[in-house]
């Protein structure tokens, strides 16, 4: 199962999804016996690498937000003694 295959959603697997959706139109009957698996395998892989590329700077961002929260919480602690 993959995610809905919008363009704008995944810019760094469009040229793969317009392929996929491509094979789709272009093979109505034999894509239910394989003839689109290999580019099946292609959108996996690269939504796969989005998905990694994006939880990494998730997590980079997180630390930097939590950076932030405890300067913030330090400077309220001396303010307050």
């Amino acid at each position: 199962m993959h995610p809905p295959l919008t363009l704008h959603k995944h810019p760094m697997c469009a040229e793969i999804i317009e392929q996929f959706q491509k094979c789709h139109i272009d093979h109505p009957w034999a894509k239910f016996f394989g003839e689109c698996t290999d580019l099946k395998i292609k959108l996996d892989r690269c939504f796969r690498q989005e998905k990694a590329l994006k939880r990494k700077a998730n997590f980079e961002e997180s630390k930097k937000l939590k950076e932030r929260l405890r300067a913030s919480k330090f400077e309220n602690e001396e303010k307050v003694e």
